[in-house]
Parts: structure tokens; sequence; C-alpha cells
């Protein structure tokens, strides 16, 4: 199709779907059209940008009453943010209010489209604190924490693109965010998403609020352990980093680790028997218990063990 071609079809599909007259029918086919459009073609998408009130447009509808609608406009606007020089644009405060409406319903796959849209737009660094001033950062923790026995994936994936940024970080830490993930690694049988849980957490760990949070977590140590135990791969590396750096900064979670008595037992397996990232990581550990000087107390009951 050629680009004037192209124009005109986008044209006319933003007509009909601003067009009060316009039936159900006529909506969903322009919205289609324009998601089909701009699904493989950045040229296309720069197009859909560029027309005169389209994005705000697609903006509205993504709050529809039909979730046909709300799906396909939330679609487009998705296809438009893969294309990096309009991530920027595509992040502004009322797009970020209508998506935060969406993921307040977890279980919806306009939801998942939501999350996936404000995990394309937060790849762009300057977006992440922006979707931290709307509180989008609250509302995904919120919406963890009351889908556990849903597919959370999405909401987690988004959730740990925006901790990469501190505010964001501090923002979910004060939101409850450790006791929340906690409570999905615990609760789940999809390794997945505990892997995903346990990413978030780690991600968390590299900044002052979340390391202070996971250090005054009661036992948190025996949950890595459990974790170590009997989850998968992606789960015990996730585990193993935030031991890393709860050993680095605490001597009392190094103290605590030697107390348990299958803990060196279970990093000495590890180190020989697991992937290469969690052998590497279990043998760091082991070296920095070994590092570490124990008042006689503690030394004789570790030796006991």
């Amino acid at each position: 199709m050629s680009s004037a071609r192209v124009i005109e079809t986008i044209r006319e599909c933003v007509f009909l779907a601003k067009a009060v007259d316009s039936s159900p029918k006529d909506l969903e086919k322009a919205l289609q059209t324009l998601a089909s459009i701009t699904r493989v073609s950045p040229q296309n998408r720069t197009l859909l940008a560029q027309t005169d009130g389209a994005i705000p447009l697609l903006a509205s509808l993504t709050n529809a009453s039909s979730s046909i609608v709300q799906t396909l406009s939330l679609l487009i606007l998705f296809n438009l943010s893969l294309n990096a020089d309009l991530k920027q644009s595509l992040a502004d405060m009322e797009i970020i209010y209508h998506l935060n409406s969406r993921i307040s319903s977890p279980t919806s796959d306009s939801s998942k489209l939501a999350s996936s849209l404000i995990c394309s737009l937060a790849m762009l660094d300057k977006n992440k604190a922006k979707f931290g001033v709307a509180g989008t950062v609250q509302l995904l923790v919120k919406a963890v924490s009351t889908s556990l026995d849903y597919d959370s994936h999405h909401l987690l994936s988004c959730l740990a693109e925006l901790v990469h940024f501190h505010g964001n970080c501090t923002l979910a830490v004060r939101t409850g965010a450790i006791p929340v993930l906690l409570q999905v690694v615990q609760s789940t049988g999809s390794e997945d998403l505990a892997g995903t849980a346990l990413a978030v957490l780690s991600l968390l760990a590299r900044f002052d609020e979340g390391l202070s949070a996971l250090k005054s977590t009661d036992q948190i140590v025996l949950w890595m352990l459990r974790v170590l135990k009997g989850r998968s791969l992606l789960s015990k590396e996730g585990a193993a980093d935030i031991l890393i750096r709860l050993f680095d900064d605490s001597e009392e979670c190094v103290k605590e680790a030697l107390m348990l008595p299958e803990f060196s037992a279970v990093m000495a397996d590890l180190s020989v028997r697991g992937s290469v990232r969690v052998r590497d990581k279990a043998d760091l550990i082991l070296r920095k218990i070994a590092n570490v000087n124990l008042p006689s107390t503690v030394e004789g009951n570790a030796l006991y063990i």
C-alpha cells in the first residue's frame, strides 16, 4: 500500500472512530484496520501518530464501555510505542491515567495490554518517573496483592521495569511491595511467577530502602533458603542475588544463615549441581560466610550444627 493510500486510510478510520453516529461495528472495524496497519510498519505508526487528534482519541477509547474497543485501542497504542521516537510523546499524563484505570482490573485482557504498554513506554528512562508521579507503582503493588490466584506475570513484569528507577523503588517499598512479593513466592505454584517476583525483590534490594525492608523482614534468610531448596533455577538465581546483597550489608543475616542447619549444605550442593549462574552465586555466598568473624558462642553453635 502506498504512503498516500495509508494516509487516506488512517484519516478515514480516525474520522469513523470520532464520529458520534458511528455504529459499534464501524468503530470496531476502524480500530481493527488501524491495529493491522500499525502492527508491522514503523512508518505507518509514525503516520498515525502525526494524524491530528488520533492519540487523544485512542487514549479516551481505552476506557470505552466495550471491552473489544478497549483492547483494540490499547493494542494500537502499544504498536505505536514500539517506535522509540514515539515513546516520550505517548507517555503523557492523560494516557498514563487511562492505563492506571485499566491495571486496576488485573484479570482482564485490557489489563495485560495496559501493563505491556507501560513496560514499553518505561523502557525509555525519562518516562519511568512519570509513572511514579501518576501513582502507577502503588496501583501495581495493590493489583498484585489482590490477584495472587491469577496470572499476575504481566503486573510483575511491569513493576520490574519501573523499579529500575530509584524513586519508584522507594514508592514500591513504602506501599508494601516486599511482603506482597514474598507472599507471591510462597503461595504460587507457578515457577515463572515466583521467579519474576524474586527478580523484582532483587531489583528492590539494589537500593537502601529495599535492602533495609528485606533485612527487617522476619526470617528473611530462611525464606530464601526455602526457595534455594525447592524452586526453579530462575527463582534460585533471584534468591541467591538477594542473599548476596543481604550478606554484604548485614553480619546479622550471615549469623542467621549459620544458625540454619541446612544452609551450608544447600549452598555446597548448589555450587556443584546448579546452573552456571547459580553455581557462581552459591560459591560466592560460601566464601562470604567463610570470611565472617563470629563471636565464639555463635561460632560454637554453627560448628555444632
